[in-house]
């Protein structure tokens, strides 16, 4: 009988350690998600190691905007709206690394850098920067305003950090010590100096509004607001008739008597 127990316990072991390796070596294919991207025209941006796709819409002045999207999103479906929302202002839409045409491999340290170098090229002909970051692309904004004289900050979906996040969805595995990319957004927050406006969806069901609450505190006080879109969950909070007046920055409809 103790052989017995032995040798299982030695297979749990044996199994928890393979399933840790896949986690571990496969972490990134679970976190990004590529798409092949839309025909619309692009800029090429060099960067270190790759060349990435930016959906531009031009505008004279001294506005631009900057979106980074979700880890599975094909950003240029937001022009449109957000052409809309921003008439005033000139928009660069990025397509990661491996997403959108753009080459190379996504990771935390590469999405960093590359939005740094968007947000130069953008400063350069724009002197008032919106930047605009939804799900995995608010740790990508939340940096970046760290980082740069960003005007605003709008976040959308944001979360703590995915760290944090994973944790939650293998709370049996070591996920401090295991993940490459931890985008901890709590991190960078405190150094953030925009006015802040995060946006998260009532039903979410993969950034638990805990999350969201958690960064929150983070920001400078009175820097951060947070709106609430009722009936949306995380990937139908962009089809909410007021998400766009939302990253506009809008003022919130009166309460119905």
């Amino acid at each position: 009988m103790r052989n017995a127990l032995i040798g299982v316990a030695g297979f749990v072991v044996l199994a928890w350690l393979g399933l840790c390796a896949v986690l571990y070596f496969y972490q990134r294919s679970m976190l990004y998600y590529p798409h092949p991207g839309s025909p619309e025209p692009r800029m090429e941006l060099p960067v270190d190691g790759a060349v990435l796709r930016v959906l531009v819409r031009p505008q004279v002045g001294s506005k631009a905007l900057l979106y980074f999207g979700g880890n599975g999103e094909d950003v240029s479906h937001n022009l449109p709206g957000l052409a809309q929302a921003f008439p005033d202002h000139a928009l660069y839409l990025l397509h990661y690394r491996g997403y959108g045409g753009s080459t190379g491999a996504p990771t935390e340290a590469a999405l960093f850098a590359d939005a740094a170098t968007l947000f130069d090229k953008a400063h350069a002909q724009h002197k008032e920067v919106v930047v605009v970051g939804r799900s995995l692309g608010s740790g990508v904004a939340t940096w970046l305003a760290s980082r740069r004289p960003v005007a605003r900050l709008v976040l959308v979906t944001p979360y703590n950090s995915i760290q944090e996040l994973a944790a939650g969805q293998y709370p049996w595995v070591p996920v401090r010590w295991l993940l490459h990319d931890k985008y901890e957004s709590w991190r960078y927050a405190p150094q953030v100096t925009a006015p802040t406006l995060m946006i998260a969806a009532e039903r979410d069901d993969l950034v638990p509004r805990a999350s969201t609450d958690a960064l929150m505190p983070r920001f400078r006080a009175g820097l951060a607001s947070l709106r609430v879109l009722p009936g949306t969950d995380h990937n139908s909070i962009a089809t909410h008739p007021a998400y766009y007046g939302a990253l506009r920055g809008s003022p919130q409809p009166a309460p119905t008597p």
